[in-house]
Order: structure tokens, then sequence, then C-alpha cells
């Protein structure tokens, strides 16, 4: 069975976020084995500089590589990934998986990854060119990993 991780810095505080990602994890059981792990954000100061921002970059993301699996395809959450149409999306897990059984998401913190991680990413994916809160894109993704294991073996889900 697949392996599918998602490594995310910041924990999720709303009850709502955390419903709607405790059933998307109940419903890929069916099809994965899901691991999700959080891991803390640093703290980001009232005047941040670029500076600043690349040392938060860079030690939330050292963080995540050091729990990444060796043998794992590591595929970016980021603003300049490709974006992929939902089918494409089934059929590119589809096609990882007879190469890999384990695949690693990654979603950084509120000031994005390092560039450092982003290029150990084997892909990196963008699910719009809109700025959405990274707790909101781990309910995206999951939902989108279930669609595509729904599209993958033919089942109805809806449109």
């Amino acid at each position: 069975m697949l392996n599918i991780n998602i490594v995310c810095i910041g924990k999720i505080k709303e009850n709502y976020l955390k419903d709607a990602i405790n059933e998307y994890s109940k419903r890929l059981r069916k099809y994965c084995k899901l691991n999700i792990l959080e891991l803390p954000d640093e703290k980001i100061p009232d005047k941040l500089n670029e500076s600043i921002s690349q040392e938060i970059k860079a030690k939330e993301s050292n963080n995540i590589l050091n729990h990444i699996k060796k043998d794992s395809y590591i595929i970016c959450l980021d603003l300049k990934g490709k974006e992929f149409s939902s089918e494409e999306f089934s059929k590119n897990i589809d096609n990882l998986s007879l190469q890999t059984s384990n695949i690693t998401f990654v979603i950084g913190g509120s000031l994005g990854l390092s560039d450092d991680i982003l290029k150990k990413a084997h892909q990196k994916i963008c699910f719009s060119k809109m700025t959405f809160p990274h707790q909101l894109i781990r309910v995206f993704l999951l939902e989108q990993i279930f669609r595509g294991f729904k599209i993958s073996h033919g089942e109805t889900y809806h449109r």
C-alpha cells in the first residue's frame, strides 16, 4: 500500500479544519497509509525583513528535511509549482506509485519554504496563484489526494 506523508509547519487550531482533516484522513485509509506530521512554526517578529524571513524559512525547512524518509519522493507545495487538474493530479499520483512506495508532500509555514528544500523536491505543485493560509491548504491537499484516488479507481465522487 502506498505511503502518503504530509509534513507541515504549524498546528491546526480551528476545529472546523481539524474536522475536515480527520474526515479526509478516515476516507483515505481505504487507498493509502496516511501520515501527517505537524512541526512547530518559528515565531515571526513584528518587524520582519528579508534576512529574518530567510532565517525563519531555513530553520523550518531544515526541520522538515530532518523528518523526511530517505527513500521518499518529495512534492513541495509552492506558488511557483506546476498547476494540475484533478485528473492530472490523479494520474501523477498513479504514476508515482509505480516508482515509489513513499510520497511526501511538504507544506511550509506562513513564509513558505527555503530554496534549499525546494531544490531537493522532486516536484513542486501549486493549487492556485492565490494565497491561502497554510492550514487551509492542508485540507485542500487531502481533498485532492482523496479525489485523485476516487478518479484512479473509477469511483464516483461529486464534481
